[in-house]
């Protein structure tokens, strides 16, 4: 009998030791623990370490930190009728633990499943130019509407940014054409505005140059000094009219001067001849 009073006492320690090992819970810095006792709403405690009712409570962790949530690609058409695959990525966290865990079963899965829904809906509103011009605009968008939805859950939606945006072989082909035509018009818009530049420039040094002769030369021999770099080059070169009228003057008074012959050939040297009679 004396026997078994140390052994009894042992025992309950033991299972004294045992339940007060089962009541001790620790939660993390960035989670939260939801305690539910005879399956009633305690509430959330945490950080740290703290006792619960054993063998009839239930603790549920619920992680604060922001989750990033890659939404599927989901196939969308656009306003315009162009089907296009778009891929989307969710920033969220929970604010409120005990709305996280009671008023969802799992707010992970419906915060993917409001996000796909929600992002076929708002690009299925939008037409494509839209989409690939305003893609901030967008975000926004969904991001103020996804967070509308899961505010009810105690999950906050930071931010909504589509991912990526797959489009149609033929779609590509079209828009690559596209934007060659538009560079096209553009260089051919910048080419003609240079030749209008160019020419007003052009006229206004023809206006100077022409108000002062002298400047027309020294353009003409500036002109052939550039043209003489080039060594394996022929250059003929003109004579400007200034100098050559003066010649053609000379030539022109000689060629209206009258011959003076002589008569008779008297002032020749040739031999007379006698005959004989």
């Amino acid at each position: 009998m004396n026997i078994l009073i140390p052994f009894v006492i042992g025992v309950l320690v033991l299972i004294l030791v045992i339940v007060a090992l089962s009541a001790i819970r620790v939660v993390q810095q960035y989670e939260r623990g939801v305690i539910f006792v005879l399956g009633r709403l305690i509430g959330a405690k945490g950080p740290g370490l703290f006792l619960v009712p054993p063998f009839i409570s239930r603790m549920m962790k619920v992680d604060l930190r922001i989750v990033t949530l890659t939404v599927p690609p989901q196939e969308v058409i656009t306003r315009d009728n162009v089907t296009i695959k778009v891929t989307a990525v969710l920033y969220f966290y929970v604010t409120d633990p005990i709305a996280a865990v009671v008023n969802v079963v799992n707010f992970n899965q419906a915060t993917t499943q409001i996000g796909q829904t929600t992002l076929r809906n708002v690009l299925g509103q939008s037409e494509l130019d839209e989409l690939l011009a305003e893609r901030k605009k967008i975000n926004s968008d969904l991001q103020v509407i996804i967070d509308e939805q899961t505010e009810r859950w105690g999950v906050k939606v930071t931010a909504v940014e589509i991912k990526d945006v797959e489009l149609p072989t033929t779609m590509q082909r079209a828009m690559a054409k596209q934007a060659e035509a538009e560079r096209e018009k553009r260089a051919k818009v910048i080419h003609a505005e240079g030749e209008l530049l160019a020419s007003t420039q052009l006229a206004r040094a023809a206006a100077v140059i022409g108000s002062q002769p002298s400047t027309l030369q020294l353009r003409y021999l500036q002109t052939l000094t550039e043209i003489a770099v080039e060594k394996n080059s022929t250059i003929i070169f003109p004579l400007p009219l200034d100098l050559v009228a003066p010649l053609m003057q000379i030539m022109q008074r000689q060629a209206s001067e009258p011959a003076h012959e002589p008569l008779n050939g008297s002032h020749t040297n040739e031999p007379s001849l006698t005959y004989p009679t």
